[in-house]
């Protein structure tokens, strides 16, 4: 055989397809192809040895050989092939078996846990099945695979028969638990809440699809007997939804109310020019849109379509409410200037200790804030409140300087009610200017005193002047000194007085108004004089009117040195 032969039938094998069925004749081939190239290369190393043992002068020269070469080239592209096809071969022999290996699983959990001979048998048929058409897997796995499936077959089969002799128990205890479900069902009729009713009927439903099979010759009217159950309890649930479709009806045409109401709101803005008339409006809106919140809800896509009118009507609103006070701003800002203005003002006056004083000049300060009006939302709050905390700073300080001072007061009301004491006590001594002299001590030591709590002042006071008018009236004194010394008496009595200082101008204006009236009588006295020297017997009648002109001077001349004895408060 020469070496073309052996390179035709190399190329021969090697065409077919099924690269792992000619690889043994393709390495014999190869094998044969080796031994032939050795043979051939051994006789013409023989042929050389015998010519130059014959004394010929031969050289070996090893001749390119395009057949050998070719040869070798096809081998090699074939051996690739192979390769390729045996690793293909290896992959597919590895997914069968992970293949089997699943039915294996599968026909394992069928027996552990299908019950149901019919769908057991459906399981197995489909598993068998599918396990004969799976090729063939790795030699060394396959005794071991096919010997756990062969025993696995026995136990199902062994299984089987068993579930057979438990049918027909399974039959009688899933009749029993049908009934159950039916009762469970009918009892739904005292359930109150629809909501609860539609959870535990579809729960009921489950459970009834979940139970196996009963007798035939029982299942026609068991079937009867829970599709009426189950009827009466969703004709119960139609009617609440039939019930529930009306109220959303009614609660659409509600909100279509409203809505129609917001259209009309939004209608009447454009006569809007102050603040306080969009903040008005804007409570109105509010108490639309809790109204809005009152009402249950309406058909969904009815419902969300209304929503979306009326929201927009409510943006409507709310958008013009920002445009109108944009273009406020302005104002606002010079208001809140002013504010600051007034903020600055009371900041400079807060730690002062002129409490009257202050406090007047803070309340004229709070009264021109109210006056400035709103600042707007961006600046009123931040600014009232810096405002009033010095307010509040000056009045706090003022309020504890006054609670010290009450305390004070409390000391002094102790003093004075001890002093009232002792001069409801005090025996009028006989010599009447010692007398005077103690009592005008005991004034002086009432004023020195000072102020007892507001509650209480004009009490004191009114005990005191009891206490020492009585004194007085109980001296002897005549004529003008009496008057001297009890007028004396009264202002003094006066000036401890809270309000000695309106009491003493009260006063001086009644004496003041004596003084005039007087005046005005002895005008008319001398008026009447110009009369009595016309008429008869004048003399007497006229000596009378100049005794009163006289005695009025006198009273006028009094009154003028009483209003010198009291004091300028």
């Amino acid at each position: 055989m020469e070496k073309q032969a052996f390179l035709e039938e190399l190329k021969t094998l090697v065409s077919n397809e099924d690269k792992l069925s000619i690889n043994r004749e393709v390495n014999e081939l190869r094998t044969r192809f080796d031994d032939f190239v050795l043979e051939d290369e051994r006789k013409k190393q023989v042929a050389i040895l015998e010519a130059k043992a014959n004394g010929e002068d031969v050289e070996y020269v090893r001749e390119d050989d395009p057949i050998r070469n070719e040869f070798y080239e096809v081998f090699k592209e074939f051996r690739g092939a192979w390769s390729v096809a045996m690793d293909t071969k290896k992959a597919i022999q590895t997914e069968n078996l992970k293949q089997k290996r699943s039915l294996i699983s599968r026909l394992k959990e069928l027996i552990a846990n299908e019950e149901h001979i019919g769908a057991a048998f459906n399981a197995y048929k489909e598993i068998h099945e599918t396990w004969k058409s799976i090729g063939e897997i790795e030699r060394e796995k396959r005794a071991e695979i096919q010997a756990e499936y062969s025993r696995l077959l026995e136990d199902f089969f062994y299984n089987m028969k068993i579930y057979r002799e438990l049918k027909e128990h399974d039959f009688h205890r899933n009749e029993q638990v049908k009934l159950e479900v039916i009762q469970k069902i009918k009892n739904l009729v005292s359930v109150e809440s629809v909501r609860e009713i539609e959870g535990q009927i579809k729960t009921f439903q489950n459970e009834w699809d979940e139970i196996g099979p009963v007798n035939k010759e029982r299942w026609e009217e068991i079937k009867a007997s829970y599709l009426e159950a189950v009827r009466n309890i969703y004709d119960r649930i139609n009617k609440f939804y039939e019930e529930k479709r009306t109220l959303q009806a009614d609660n659409l045409d509600k909100k279509n109310a409203l809505l129609n109401k917001t259209i009309e709101f939004n209608g009447s803005l454009a006569a809007m020019n102050s603040t306080k008339d969009w903040e008005e409006k804007t409570q109105e809106l509010l108490k639309i849109q809790e109204v809005w919140k009152q009402i249950g809800f309406g058909p969904k896509k009815e419902n969300e379509e209304v929503w979306h009118l009326f929201r927009m009507e409510c943006d409507n609103f709310f958008a013009k409410k920002k445009a109108f006070f944009d273009t406020i701003r302005v104002t606002f800002d010079a208001i809140a200037e002013k504010k600051q203005s007034l903020i600055d003002q009371a900041n400079n006056l807060k730690t002062s200790t002129d409490w009257k004083k202050t406090s007047e000049q803070l309340i004229t300060l709070q009264k021109r804030w109210k006056e400035l009006g709103n600042a707007g939302q961006r600046n009123e709050q931040r600014l009232w409140k810096e405002f009033r905390a010095a307010c509040d700073a000056f009045f706090n300080a003022k309020q504890a300087f006054y609670n010290e001072q009450d305390k004070l007061n409390e000391t002094n009301l102790i003093a004075k009610q001890d002093l009232i004491s002792t001069i409801e006590n005090y025996v009028i001594s006989e010599n009447k200017q010692q007398a005077i002299t103690d009592l005008k001590e005991f004034t002086n030591t009432f004023n020195a005193i000072g102020h007892v709590p507001v509650k209480e002042k004009d009490a004191i006071y009114n005990a005191y002047k009891n206490a020492i008018d009585k004194h007085y009236q109980s001296l002897k004194l005549e004529g003008e000194e009496k008057e001297k010394v009890m007028f004396q008496s009264r202002i003094e009595t006066i000036k401890s007085s809270p309000n000695a200082g309106k009491l003493l101008e009260k006063e001086k204006y009644d004496l003041r108004k004596q003084i005039e009236t007087l005046k005005q009588d002895i005008i008319q006295y001398e008026n009447n004089l110009g009369f009595f020297a016309k008429s008869k017997g004048a003399n007497e009648m006229k000596k009378e009117v100049e005794k009163k002109i006289e005695y009025t001077k006198r009273k006028i001349d009094e009154m003028a040195r009483k209003i010198k004895m009291i004091p300028n408060e």
